[in-house]
């Protein structure tokens, strides 16, 4: 690996192409590294995660809506939806919008954390998208979803979007980008300026995941993507972008983040090195933000030790400055303390969150969020006994730069009315690598037959499973057929008597 500096240029100095953060990410992008055995299993993998999370969110409303718009865009040799019979083909952008939607709908895929958040499986949809209208096959799709991780996971260790309340879509867009690069075989020309395009428009703010959150938090991610396809097929056409687009005097460096002072530090492999980043990414056991994934573990743990939670006098959480400030009552969102708040809202709040998974036991992606679960009145009054707080220890650890050391859990202090504290800590979820239960094919397997258990049949998840596991040497011709689709009954499209532009 390499670390390259970034920092704002004035105009004048005319910042040589060779040596800008989106010339060098286009350079490994258009590489001919060797593909890790590790990294590739991982991404066949976090295929499975994928389909397993698009296909449990099937009919809810956000997914129907961006479904519905995709298919008033049909396309002969175009893409698949996810849940379709794949016969039905739209044009891969509107693709990647409604399966993009349908993946992060449950917030329930992988996650990396480090100077900034992402979820970079969002990558995925777009890729396969994009391949099963070219005509790519399983290697061509293996080496794009390898490139897409690598430059998403390498911008978060590097640049801080959120200090400035930037959406961290802004670097899923260049990731996708890239990665589309790589699956097409395209020039490193076309591909800086397709990164340069892609980073350009997808920069929006954090209000998205602030106060009462709305079901953009899943739209968002397969917006970017949809508009990172359109950027590569202009810029395949001949077309220019911004440039240079973090160093340059009016750039995202100089007038979104940190200012022209700041010198930022993104870590690269080099040219023709294998790209291994997706090893470094985990995934989610429980559907909810990922900082509260330990801290679920450690309630269910603690079900079974506390007999009577209505002794219990406060809750205080110590954790990490970002868990504190974003999912805990360091964010000063009373929504977050709300009976009545959104799904979206309460899978942000740790408050809520350690309440329902103190009291039952257990986490489950639809149970655990009903409005009558919310508003249980045991659950309000636990919850409301609950704060954050940060601690330098639990934030330092956060931010550790070896991937085993790194921690996302805390410290939970009960205090009881009887005057006993109990005290217990978790470093890492149970299903992260360095976790009780690590996940491995087995365990990514199985959540994708519990989620999509009585949605699609036996043969058609079977079938899937079989194909994906032999990714590396499907044709064109398979990939087309990397979709599931969901039992007859679930297939009747919804009508709505609201008005719409897409028909």
């Amino acid at each position: 690996m390499r670390n390259i500096t970034v920092k704002v240029h004035p105009s004048k100095a005319n910042l040589k192409k060779k040596d800008q953060l989106a010339w060098k990410i286009a350079e490994i992008a258009s590489d001919k590294a060797k593909i890790d055995k590790d990294a590739l299993e991982m991404v066949i993998n976090r295929i499975i995660d994928n389909a397993s999370v698009a296909i449990a969110s099937y009919n809810r409303k956000p997914v129907i809506s961006a479904r519905d718009m995709a298919l008033a865009h049909t396309k002969k040799n175009g893409a698949n939806i996810f849940g379709l019979n794949p016969k039905i083909k739209v044009d891969c952008e509107w693709a990647t919008w409604a399966n993009g939607t349908a993946v992060r709908e449950l917030d329930y895929h992988d996650t990396f954390l480090a100077a900034d958040y992402s979820h970079p499986g969002d990558n995925i949809p777009a890729i396969l998208a994009v391949a099963q209208q070219t005509g790519c096959n399983g290697m061509d799709l293996i080496k794009g979803i390898l490139t897409g991780y690598e430059v998403q996971v390498n911008l978060v260790k590097g640049i801080c979007l959120h200090e400035h309340k930037i959406d961290h879509i802004a670097h899923l867009g260049p990731s996708i980008a890239a990665g589309l690069g790589t699956l097409l075989k395209l020039n490193t020309e076309t591909i800086y300026q397709s990164i340069q395009q892609a980073l350009h428009i997808t920069v929006s703010t954090r209000q998205s995941r602030k106060g009462e959150i709305s079901s953009w938090k899943a739209f968002a991610p397969a917006h970017a993507g949809k508009l990172a396809v359109e950027a590569v097929d202009r810029c395949m056409r001949g077309e220019g972008a911004p440039s240079p687009i973090y160093e340059g005097e009016d750039s995202i460096i100089a007038y979104v983040l940190s200012g022209p002072g700041k010198k930022y530090t993104v870590p690269l492999p080099r040219v023709n090195e294998p790209k291994k980043a997706i090893l470094e990414t985990y995934t989610k056991e429980h559907s909810a933000e990922y900082q509260s994934q330990a801290l679920i573990d450690l309630a269910r743990s603690l079900n079974k030790r506390i007999k009577n939670l209505s002794n219990i006098q406060k809750i205080i959480i110590e954790t990490s400055h970002h868990t504190h400030y974003v999912i805990g009552t360091g964010a000063n969102d009373p929504q977050k303390m709300d009976p009545n708040a959104s799904r979206e809202t309460l899978d942000h709040s740790i408050m809520y969150i350690f309440a329902v998974a103190l009291e039952d036991g257990a986490w489950h992606h639809i149970k655990s969020y009903t409005p009558q679960r919310a508003r249980r009145k045991s659950t309000v009054k636990l919850w409301h006994k609950i704060i954050t707080r940060e601690n330098k220890k639990w934030t330092k650890r956060y931010h550790n730069k070896d991937p085993k050391k790194k921690c996302f859990g805390g410290r939970v202090i009960i205090k009881m009315k009887n005057g006993l504290t109990i005290s217990e800590e978790i470093k890492v979820a149970d299903a992260h690598p360095a976790g009780r239960r690590p996940f491995g094919r087995k365990e990514y397997i199985n959540k994708f037959k519990i989620l999509t258990n009585g949605i699609i049949s036996k043969s058609e998840s079977d079938r899937f499973l079989n194909l994906v596991q032999n990714l590396r040497k499907l044709k064109a011709r398979d990939l087309k057929g990397l979709n599931i689709k969901v039992i007859p009954s679930l297939q009747n499209r919804k009508k709505t008597n609201k008005r719409q532009i897409f028909n």
